[in-house]
C-alpha cells in the first residue's frame, strides 16, 4: 500500500519519495517493522492465550524438565503470521505474482495449522487434525502454486546462454526474450541449470507439457516435505523459529541475486524478473521469526504450534520453488531433513526388527533427532546409538543446531559458484 502512495508522491516530485523504489530501503524498513510488530503484539497475544487457558498438553516422553512446559501458551504462530503479513502488505508491490503466492501460502498453511491446533486445544483431541486432512491441504497448496507458475504469463526467466571472456573480463549474456521454463538450479555441476523436461524426453512433442506436470508434482512434494519437516523440528524452545530465520536469510540472498541482472550474470544463474519483491517478503519473514524468538527462546513463554511450524515450512518451500532453488533445499534445510529422516528411519527399523525378532529395536534413543540428545545413554532404551552418554541441555542443543543451520546456509549460497 505504501509502495503505491510513495510512487504517487514521486510522480508529483515530493522530496524523498523516490527512496521507496529501492529494494534495499523497503527490505530494511520491513525487517524493522516485522521485528517491532512481533515483539509488540507478542506479549498481548500471550496474555490473551493465558487468559483463555490455551496451553500446551505434554505427553510423557521421559525428558528432564518436560512437565515444566505444561500449560505454556500455544498457537503462537499467529504472532509470526501477523508480523509477516502486515509489513508485506504495507511495503510490498501487491500486484507482483510472486508476492501474491507468498501471501496465499502464509494464509493457507496458517489456516491449516490453526485448524490442527484448534482441535488439539479446544476439542481436547491430542491427535489434532487427521493426517490425511493435513496432507490434502499441503498437496492442494502445492498444486495451486505449481499451476499458477505454469499458467501465469508473469512467471518468466531469462536464461544465461553465452559467456564472453577476455583477459580481465568475464560476462554472461542472457536471452533478450523472457521465456517460460521448467529449468531450475542444481548444485555442484558446471552447467548449473537442470530442466525437468529432460526427465520426460520420451514424450516427444508433448515434452514441454509433460515437463510442467513433473514441475507441479515436484512443487507438491517439496511443499509437503518441508512443511512436515519444520513441524517435526518444532520440539525444542526456539529451534524451529531460529532455524527458519537462518534459512530465510539465505533465501533472501538467493532471491536478490536471482532478481538482479548483474549479480545473476556474475554468478551465472538464471535471471528472474519480478523476484525482487520476494526480498521484501524474506525481510518480513526474518523479522517475524527473530521477534518471535524474544518469547520462544528457552525457557519459552509461548509455542508456535502447528499454526507456526506448518506455515514456516510452507513459506520456505514455495519461496525456494519460485526462485528455482528447490534442489538446494536438502542442503539449506539440512536440519529439517535430518529430523525427518531420523523419524522415518526409526519407524522403518522398528517395524523390520519387530517382524524378525518379535521385539522392535531402535536406531536412536528417541526421535525426532533433537530428542535423542536429551536422553542419557543409560536411559534403558535399546538403541543402536547410545551417545551422548550424558544428556545435553536443551538450550545447548538448540544453539548447536542453529550453528549447523548457519553453516548449511553459507554452503547453499556458495554452491552457486562451486561447480
Amino acid at each position: 500500500m505504501l509502495y503505491y502512495l510513495f510512487n504517487y508522491l514521486e510522480q508529483i516530485s515530493f522530496p524523498g519519495a523516490g527512496v521507496f523504489r529501492y529494494i534495499s530501503f523497503r527490505a530494511g524498513l520491513v525487517l524493522i517493522l516485522s521485528l517491532f510488530i512481533s515483539m509488540a503484539i507478542g506479549r498481548r497475544i500471550i496474555d490473551w492465550l493465558q487468559k483463555k487457558q490455551i496451553g500446551e498438553t505434554v505427553r510423557n516422553l521421559g525428558l528432564e524438565d518436560q512437565y515444566s512446559k505444561k500449560g505454556t501458551p500455544t498457537i503462537g504462530g499467529i504472532i509470526i503470521i501477523i508480523a509477516i503479513l502486515i509489513p508485506t502488505l504495507l511495503c510490498g508491490k501487491l500486484d507482483n505474482i510472486y508476492l501474491i503466492l507468498m501471501v496465499i501460502t502464509t494464509c493457507w498453511l496458517g489456516g491449516l495449522g490453526f485448524a490442527d491446533d484448534y482441535i488439539k486445544v479446544f476439542k481436547k483431541d491430542k491427535e489434532g487434525l487427521h493426517g490425511k486432512s493435513k496432507i490434502i491441504g499441503q498437496v492442494g497448496l502445492g498444486f495451486i502454486v505449481g499451476l499458477v507458475l505454469f499458467l501465469s504469463p508473469e512467471v518468466v526467466i531469462k536464461e544465461n546462454v553465452e559467456v564472453r571472456r577476455s583477459v580481465d573480463v568475464r560476462e554472461v549474456i542472457f536471452h533478450t526474450v523472457e521465456t517460460k521454463s521448467t529449468k531450475t538450479t542444481i548444485p555442484f555441476v558446471k552447467n548449473n541449470n537442470f530442466d525437468y523436461a529432460q526427465l520426460v524426453s520420451w514424450a516427444g512433442k508433448y515434452k514441454d507439457k509433460a515437463a510442467w506436470i513433473v514441475f507441479v508434482l515436484m512443487t507438491i512434494f517439496v511443499v509437503t516435505a518441508v512443511s512436515n519437516g519444520t513441524n517435526l523440528t518444532d520440539g525444542l524452545d526456539g529451534l524451529a523459529a531460529g532455524s527458519s530465520a537462518i534459512i530465510g536469510a539465505a533465501l533472501g540472498v538467493l532471491a536478490y541475486t536471482s532478481s538482479h541482472v548483474e549479480f545473476a550474470s556474475f554468478l551465472n544463474i538464471m535471471f528472474i524478473p519480478g523476484a525482487e519483491e520476494l526480498v521484501i517478503f524474506a525481510a518480513a519473514f526474518i523479522g517475524a521469526t527473530i521477534g518471535f524468538l524474544w518469547y520462544n527462546a528457552y525457557p519459552a513463554q509461548v509455542f508456535m504450534g502447528d499454526t507456526g511450524s506448518l506455515t514456516l515450512g510452507g513459506i520456505i518451500a514455495v519461496f525456494a520453488i519460485i526462485i528455482r532453488k528447490e534442489l538446494l533445499i536438502p542442503i539449506l534445510c539440512g536440519v529439517f531433513l535430518a529430523e525427518s529422516i531420523s523419524v522415518i528411519a526409526q519407524v522403518v527399523y522398528f517395524k523390520c526388527t519387530k517382524k524378525k525378532y518379535d521385539e522392535g529395536k531402535r536406531i536412536f534413543k528417541m526421535t525426532p533427532l533433537h530428542h535423542h540428545f536429551q536422553k542419557p545413554g543409560n536411559a534403558g532404551i535399546k538403541a543402536l546409538l547410545q551417545r551422548p552418554v550424558v544428556a545435553i541441555p536443551e538450550s545447548k542443543i538448540v544453539i548447536r543446531f542453529w550453528l549447523i543451520g548457519i553453516m548449511l546456509a553459507v554452503i547453499t549460497v556458495v554452491t552457486l559458484k562451486i561447480r
